[in-house]
């Protein structure tokens, strides 16, 4: 514990002074179940989590003084991450971006696909942008035909939502999943989950006394010299 983060330029960082970033000259301590330990100098709060190996995090810096808790940082930021993943992937209907260039190959193509697909059948909408850099934006029809590929591969699992788009340097359709689509995606996943569940439950064959045959080993009795 007790590290300093020198890389304090995320959102929670700047929210959330860890240890030496903390500027406060005295700081309300509290531990991570929530016991007061009272208004203490910064450098004694600090001293504090280094003789607990828990981290002086700034959760309230809006009031006087500013309420620290001890806690292990590391854990914590592991578990927020966790969360908002959870969150993310509990949201449906979000619009995604997959992003390709003009020149593409042609399996990093079929990886665009495939990731789109799994996208859409999430219930998200997708927008293909192709990006053009230095004299590849002369050659703007390159771009027209990966666009017109990728809408061809998913016509059964999307449709355009907007017209094509166009600036300086990129060129983008937006693909929204049918309704057929993500159905069918669902139910995939319902009889692959039952069908785990099935073959997890198969009983061993037995020779109608309960008695299990697979695997099974006699003990021959030694006969006498």
């Amino acid at each position: 514990m007790m590290k300093p983060n020198p890389r304090g330029n995320t959102r929670s960082d700047r929210f959330l002074p860890v240890n030496r970033q903390i500027r406060a000259r005295e700081v309300r301590v509290i531990t991570e179940e929530g016991e007061q330990l009272g208004t203490m100098p910064v450098p004694k709060a600090l001293q504090l989590a280094q003789e607990r190996e828990l981290d002086l995090v700034m959760v309230a810096p809006n009031v006087v003084p500013p309420v620290c808790r001890l806690l292990d940082y590391g854990k914590y930021k592991y578990e927020q991450i966790k969360k908002d993943k959870r969150v993310n992937k509990g949201q449906k209907g979000l619009l995604r971006e997959v992003r390709l260039r003009p020149k593409i190959e042609e399996h990093d193509l079929q990886d665009k696909i495939r990731k789109t697909r799994e996208l859409l059948a999430e219930g998200n909408k997708v927008k293909i942008t192709v990006r053009f850099r230095g004299r590849e934006i002369v050659y703007p029809e390159l771009g027209w035909q990966v666009l017109k590929r990728v809408a061809e591969a998913l016509k059964d699992e999307a449709v355009a939502s907007s017209q094509p788009s166009k600036d300086a340097r990129n060129i983008a359709l937006t693909l929204a999943p049918t309704p057929t689509a993500v159905k069918k995606t669902q139910e995939a996943k319902q009889d692959a989950k039952a069908e785990d569940t099935q073959g997890s439950e198969k009983p061993v064959p037995g020779d109608g006394n309960g008695q299990a045959h697979a695997g099974e080993v006699r003990q021959e009795p030694l006969s006498a010299p």
